[in-house]
C-alpha cells in the first residue's frame, strides 16, 4: 500500500524509526505541536487542510498521528480515501501503546507531567502566528510575572499569575517515557533536570511502540483504530470508543 501520514511533530523520532521498517510506502507530513494551543476549531481547520493534501492520487489511505486531543480532530473528514486514526484521548496513549496501559499508570500516579524526546525537543509553547492565535495568548496566560505587574499592578498580577498562568501547580511528578529511539541518555537527563527544578519526583517508564507500529504497517483490525470511510467525518462518542465515524451531510 501507499500511505500518507499526517502527524504532530512530538512523534517525529518514533514515526521515522517505524516507517523505515514498514512494509508499505509511507510518506510523512508533520504539523507543529502548537496546534494544540489554538483551540479545537483552529486545529481541525489546519488538520483538514493537511489531510486533503495527503489525499493524493495513488494513495490508499491517510493515517493520522493524533488522538482526540481536546476535540482537535472532531469534524475531520475523509474525502476520497479512508482516514485511519488510533483511538485515544491524547498522545500518551500512543506512547504507552494502549489506552489501558496509559490509564493504569495515570490512575496510579496522579499529578504526573509526562515527557518524551519529542516533548522535550518540540514541546515548547507556540510561536509566530500560532502564538498569536493561542488560547494562552488571548487570555494573557503566557505573560511573565513581570509583564503582568506592568499591566495590572503587583497585587492583581499575583492573583492573575496564580490562577491563570501557573500551569504547573497541579503537578508533583515528571515521568519520562523512554521509547527506545533515543540516541543516548540526553533526553532522560533533561527530564530529570526539570523534575529537580520544580522539586518534583521523577520516574522513568518504558514506552511501547506497538500501536504506532500497527498504524504504519496497516494492521488496523480490532478496537484500537477508527477507519473513517470516504464521505464520513469523525465525531466524539463519550464512551470507551472515544471516536466514531458518521456520514458527512454538509
Amino acid at each position: 500500500m501507499k500511505l500518507n501520514l499526517v502527524s504532530c511533530e512530538v512523534l517525529y523520532r518514533e514515526l521515522c524509526h517505524l516507517i523505515a521498517r514498514s512494509p508499505h510506502q509511507v510518506d510523512l507530513s508533520f504539523l507543529p505541536k502548537g496546534l494544540h494551543d489554538i483551540g479545537a476549531t483552529g486545529m481541525v481547520e489546519r488538520l483538514q487542510a493537511a489531510v486533503d493534501t495527503a489525499d493524493a492520487p495513488g494513495v490508499d489511505a491517510v493515517l493520522l498521528g493524533y488522538a482526540l486531543c481536546n476535540n482537535g480532530i472532531v469534524g475531520l473528514r475523509a474525502r476520497r480515501v479512508p482516514l485511519v486514526v488510533p483511538r485515544g484521548h491524547d498522545c500518551m496513549t500512543l506512547f504507552f501503546g494502549s489506552r489501558d496501559g496509559y490509564m493504569r499508570y495515570f490512575q496510579d500516579n496522579p499529578g504526573t507531567y509526562f515527557l518524551t524526546s519529542g516533548w522535550i525537543e518540540r514541546g515548547g509553547g507556540p510561536t509566530g502566528e500560532l502564538r498569536q492565535l493561542s488560547i494562552q495568548n488571548k487570555h494573557g496566560m503566557d505573560m511573565t510575572y513581570e509583564e503582568l505587574v506592568e499591566k495590572y499592578g503587583e497585587e492583581n498580577a499575583r492573583f492573575h499569575f496564580d490562577e491563570l498562568c501557573d500551569m504547573t501547580k497541579h503537578y508533583r511528578q515528571i515521568t519520562y517515557i523512554a521509547m527506545g529511539v533515543e540516541p543516548n541518555a540526553l533526553f532522560e537527563e533533561a527530564a530529570k533536570a526539570r523534575a529537580r527544578e520544580h522539586g518534583w519526583t521523577f520516574d522513568r517508564v518504558q514506552g511501547n511502540l506497538s500501536l504506532l507500529q500497527r498504524l504504519v504497517c496497516g494492521e488496523w483490525d480490532g478496537p484500537d483504530f477508527l477507519i473513517v470511510p470516504p464521505g464520513h467525518k469523525i465525531v466524539p462518542t463519550y464512551d470507551d470508543r472515544i471516536i466514531a465515524a458518521e456520514p458527512d451531510r454538509t
